[in-house]
């Protein structure tokens, strides 16, 4: 502990006031005291920490579209590396600094992998990851009317570097959906032509959360993965919104009904399909409007050493 004192061992009188005139220089820069590099023992176990970083620090990152264009997003970084058993701790705001290094150039698998790589030179670890969450705007057309409208996709891009130096990348993608219930669809149609009945069936907002791994080399982007969503679930939740298009999502809900294991099984058929993707796992919640609890279904490629179904956080599929 830096504790300075005068000739006669006592402690000097505090300056209560902020020097806002202070100068600093090299040398007095050097002299300042590092606890990450103090002398003291670890507390605790002095064992390795797999993660040990920084969490939701924001800043504006560029991303790369489909149409070839940018576009700037308020973005949420994760950033984290491995820290060896005699260590004390790292020098976290240098994660953050070498997001603020790279903030004019455009983000991407790629570059994550150049970040982690700096991550092991100037923080000195053997492994990394760093994760960033954004919200993503891509335009919608309405079914009949026309009309075009923004949506918002939770997206998160994550890559890890592992002691090894093996580079590994991921996308996380929400989409929001419409499930009408195959069930009450058939019940409501028998009490009709049965018993002369008017009856709704329902239906619910609804959220598949994809996690895939992007196979080496291959070129993923955002808008493939709501494509292969939009083919397999067709009942995407609308932007602009007129008669017109309400009847016609009223439509397109009767032509798509499906079970929230039916769900699991669509998105499952259009990723099995990109071998672009190495892995993944799909995980669905319906905000059932007839129970007073959710209906949720998880599933995965299957690949021997992969992902797993092991998804409990079915709280963050509220929409």
């Amino acid at each position: 502990m830096y504790l300075h004192r005068g000739p006669n061992g006592a402690a000097p009188a505090i300056a209560r006031a902020y020097d806002a005139g202070f100068v600093l220089t090299p040398d007095y820069r050097a002299a300042l005291p590092d606890m990450m590099e103090a002398q003291d023992a670890v507390q605790g176990s002095p064992v390795a920490i797999q993660q040990v970083g920084v969490s939701n620090f924001r800043l504006p990152l560029r991303f790369r579209t489909a149409q070839g264009g940018t576009v700037t997003l308020e973005t949420s970084v994760t950033g984290t590396v491995s820290l060896e058993a005699n260590l004390k701790g790292i020098n976290m705001s240098r994660i953050v600094r070498s997001f603020y290094e790279h903030r004019e150039e455009t983000f991407g698998l790629a570059r994550l992998k150049s970040i982690l790589a700096k991550y092991r030179r100037t923080v000195k670890t053997l492994g990394a990851r760093v994760k960033l969450t954004f919200s993503y705007p891509m335009v919608q057309r309405s079914l009949r009317s026309g009309l075009d409208g923004f949506q918002y996709y939770t997206v998160s891009l994550e890559g890890s570097l592992d002691a090894q130096g093996r580079f590994r990348s991921f996308i996380e993608f929400d989409f929001v959906y419409s499930s009408a219930c195959p069930c009450s669809a058939e019940l409501s149609e028998h009490a009709r032509d049965v018993r002369g009945v008017y009856a709704v069936p329902h239906n619910q907002r609804s959220k598949a959360r994809l996690k895939v791994e992007v196979a080496t080399g291959a070129r993923l982007r955002i808008e493939d993965l709501q494509a292969h969503c939009l083919a397999a679930l067709k009942t995407e939740t609308q932007v602009m919104v007129k008669r017109e298009d309400e009847q016609a999502f009223a439509e397109l809900n009767g032509a798509h009904i499906k079970f929230v294991e039916d769900a699991a099984r669509l998105v499952y058929a259009q990723l099995a399909k990109d071998k672009r993707i190495v892995d993944f796992q799909v995980a669905c919640s319906h905000l059932e409007s007839l129970h007073s609890h959710d209906a949720v279904s998880v599933i995965c490629k299957g690949v021997p050493g992969g992902f797993s179904a092991d998804f409990g956080d079915f709280r963050s599929l509220v929409c």
